[in-house]
Parts: C-alpha cells; structure tokens; sequence
C-alpha cells in the first residue's frame, strides 16, 4: 500500500515509490517458463509509436536498440535484474501486422533475440488473462504472435475465466544448417559440431567431446566450454538466413548429454546464448532447432514425441516436428513446443535521474 508523501507545499499525496518527474516509470509483469524468467512490458510507447510509422519488426527492433536500449538496461540489468534476467516488450497495432494479437521484442543481457520459445509460451497465457485476444475459446484458444524471426502461433488452455497449462506453440520453419562440421575450439582441440535453427541459430554437440558431463559438470565450466565453442564457430563459420541477413547470427551453443536417438527417456541440455547468459529452461527455440536436427538426421520421425530437460532446474519441455515444410532452399519442418508457465508477480519500476546507475550496470 502507498505511503502518504512528505515535504513541503504541493507535496501531498501518494509518492512511494519516488521518482523523479523526467524518470522512467515502467509496469512490468512478471513470469517464468521452466525456471526461465520473462521481465514482460505490456507497453512501450516510443515503440509503439515507432511502429505506427510502418516499420517492419526488424527494423523496429534496430530502431528500439538504438533510441531505447535505456529501458532494456534498466529493466535487465542490475539493480533491478540480474545476469540471468530475460525481457519482451510487447507492442500492439502497426508492428502486429498480418492479423497477429501482438508483436514483442526480446531483451537479453547483451541485446536482442529473434526468438524466445520460453517467453512464448508465458506470452501465451499473459495475452488472453489481459486482455489481448478479443473473443477467447474453451478449452484451448490460438494466440498469434509475431516474432522478429517470424509469426508463431500459441495455443492456450482456456477456462473462460483464466488461462492454464500447459501451453504449446508452433514455431517458424526450423531447419539442419549443417551437421559434422569440424572447429577447432581453443582449449578444446577439434570437435564436432551440428547447427541448426528454431527461430535463431544454435550450435550443438555433446558435452562429453569437451570432456563434461551435461548433468555432473559444474555450470561454470559448461558455460566456459560453450561460450568457447559459440566464438569458434561464429570465426570459423559464415551462417545465412533464407530471408534476412538481420537473423543471420550464431545466437549460442547448446550442449547435451548425447541422446539425439528417439527415446522415450528424457533428453538433458543446457543453453549458453549471448554473453554467456544460461538459460534455467530447456530453451523453446533450442529444443525447435533440435528436433529439427534430429528429423533431418532421421533419428525421429513426424508427431514423435521427445522430453528436453533443463540440467539447471530439471524442469521439462516436449517437442516434436508436426509438419514437412520448405525454407528458401531447406528442407524444413514445423515443431511443436509445450511447457508450462507461470506468473511471479507485477512491479513497477522507477528511475531517479540523479541516479548514477540509473541505467543498470551489468555484473558476472
């Protein structure tokens, strides 16, 4: 509850939390996926301006990196984030073109993605418990988004009072860049690794060739081997995106526990993207790219089910690819991602402008 204001004449009223009167004053809805968190802002006006002038999502996306990456620092970084922080802005009108609810962006510790699976499903649930989709359907309701990398779609449970779980999407094509490809990765020597995309491209190879363990091995020297293997590759490797070169980046390194064969047991990774931020869940454009991987190794099949578990938290996501497709020249297909997510809570934000770190300070 508001404390009453202190001070002189004209200053009465609720004042808590202070603020000054040029700062930012930001909303916030908070959730996780699978450990993950999603820092979501229900409204960015200056993005939203920006794209009622027509703008692309991409080019929104370099226009909020540009005049408004104050917010994303504020937001993710610390005091008010931490290292692991994830965000996505959602905007409504001009950018959510082609009848989509809504358009987001991606905020990260080091910048912006062009997919989040695990924001997708929380934004899933966000968009029908606030309001975004006008008229929402028992038991489940589609939610369409558009994505930098894209539009997804979501699909819901729907009680007609409040969303559930678990919520599951369909991603854009995901497609095999290449498999068998040598690095030299120092420290490491040769190893072998596959790419692939779910919406952003990763790399993949199992732990052990970095002598780990994905499950045993402290998180430190998981995220020190990936993050070696991520700069080798991006050195060593020229990646290109079937329509925008804007996509055309190695978002990170997934390693695994080498179970790329159809199983029914679980199959365990961990997620380093960006700069060497972990990811708590098995990572929803991760497990997109994997199956991918696996359809074109032919290690499964159509509507074959497969369990990802997070080594961080242990929680679990389930893909499977649901459909053959074609992407500028790829063979590609349409996975299906399910998972559970939850709210944490709301907050407002604040800023003093006299704050030196007012903008956040990034500390790992």
């Amino acid at each position: 509850m508001a404390a009453e204001g202190r001070g002189g004449p004209g200053c009465t009223g609720p004042r808590l939390p202070p603020h000054s009167s040029s700062g930012l004053v930001l909303q916030t809805v908070e959730m996780h996926t699978g450990g993950e968190p999603l820092r979501i802002i229900p409204r960015l006006e200056a993005a939203e301006e920006a794209a009622a002038r027509g703008l692309s999502l991409l080019s929104l996306r370099r226009e909020v990196a540009a005049t408004q990456d104050h917010v994303r620092r504020a937001l993710v970084h610390e005091p008010r984030g931490h290292a692991g922080m994830y965000g996505a802005v959602v905007v409504r009108g001009g950018a959510a073109v082609d009848g989509a609810h809504l358009a987001v962006l991606f905020l990260h510790g080091a910048g912006y993605s062009a997919m989040c699976g695990h924001a997708v499903l929380a934004l899933g649930r966000f968009a029908l418990d606030y309001g975004l989709v006008a008229e929402p359907s028992c038991p489940e309701t589609p939610v369409r988004l558009r994505c930098p990398c894209g539009p997804v779609t979501a699909f819901v449970p729907w009680d007609g009072c409040r969303s559930g779980n678990p919520v599951r999407f369909h991603s854009v094509p995901a497609f095999a860049v290449t498999t068998d490809l040598a690095v030299d990765v120092p420290g490491h020597g040769k190893v072998v690794v596959d790419i692939s995309y779910g919406g952003t491209f990763y790399a993949f190879l199992g732990a052990e060739q970095l002598g780990l363990d994905v499950c045993s091995s402290k998180t430190r020297d998981l995220v020190n081997a990936a993050s070696a293997v991520t700069e080798a590759v991006k050195k060593q490797f020229k990646l290109h995106h079937p329509e925008s070169e804007d996509l055309a980046f190695l978002y990170g390194t997934i390693l695994t526990d080498g179970k790329d064969a159809f199983s029914e047991e679980p199959t365990t990774n961990i997620c380093v993207f960006a700069d060497e931020q972990v990811d708590r869940s098995p990572t929803g454009s991760g497990v997109t790219a994997r199956i991918a991987l696996q359809y074109h190794k032919g290690l499964i099949q159509l509507d074959q089910t497969r369990t990802f578990r997070s080594s961080t938290t242990g929680s679990v996501f389930t893909g499977k690819a649901v459909k053959a497709t074609k992407f500028g020249d790829y063979n590609a297909v349409i996975v299906e991602v399910s998972g559970e997510a939850f709210y944490t809570g709301t907050a407002t934000f604040t800023v003093e402008e006299e704050d030196p770190l007012k903008n956040g300070f990034f500390f790992k």
